[in-house]
């Protein structure tokens, strides 16, 4: 097996589990549930952290003093 064709038959072992996990948690309500509150609570931290990162970075660059 060349390192092309293992590449390939990693990524699609990797794809197929995937959607079968996506598949399991979208008809399993418990996961469901679990999976959005997972997901606000990312979205309602780390994403913030994240622009906040961002912007500091870019008032930095464009001259301004550092924020403390």
């Amino acid at each position: 097996m060349t390192k092309t064709q293992a590449r390939t038959v990693a990524n699609v072992v990797l794809a197929s589990a995937g959607l079968a996990a996506a598949y399991l948690v979208l008809t399993t309500p418990p996961l469901r549930r679990l999976a959005l509150r997972t997901t606000r609570l990312w979205l309602g931290t780390s994403l913030p952290i994240f622009l906040l990162t961002e912007a500091r970075q870019a008032w930095v660059e464009s001259g301004h003093r550092r924020l403390t």
